[in-house]
């Protein structure tokens, strides 16, 4: 499995802002160029992660981007899955569990199993751990 490269961005983004402290906001064009995001993408990624409610942002002279809850508030996880969606290994892993095997397929307990332990390593990792690593 690979993350998208949008959600790397996004989490790259999201690295850059929480390493700012809290309240401050920093210009688009200032994230893209310290996180080497290419800024037509990147403008897509903080609607979308605005959308999602892990950042604010504003126009005008005093305008930019920042966090929308505190550091220790958004996980990986958080930010993946408003970019990708919800984590899904296989498609038996899914929500909805489609599997051309039913309940006989020997395998789904592993892409299950793996699916929770990625999630749950994500949801558990947080931005704020990041926040004072340079």
């Amino acid at each position: 499995m690979q993350i998208t490269r949008q959600a790397d961005y996004a989490i790259r983004a999201v690295m850059y802002l929480s390493k700012l402290g809290s309240n401050q906001r920093a210009a688009t064009s200032q994230v893209a160029k310290e996180q080497s995001i290419p800024p037509s993408f990147l403008a897509k990624i903080i609607s979308q992660l605005s959308i999602a409610g892990l950042l604010h942002t504003s126009r005008g002279a005093r305008g930019g981007v920042m966090l929308a809850r505190p550091a220790h508030d958004i996980s990986l996880l958080d930010v993946v899955e408003a970019i990708d969606g919800p984590i899904s290994l296989n498609e038996c892993s899914s929500v909805d569990g489609t599997c051309n095997f039913g309940e006989d397929c020997q395998l789904r307990e592993v892409w299950c199993d793996a699916q929770e332990d990625l999630v749950k390593r994500l949801r558990a990792t947080n931005f704020a751990q990041f926040a004072s690593v340079n």
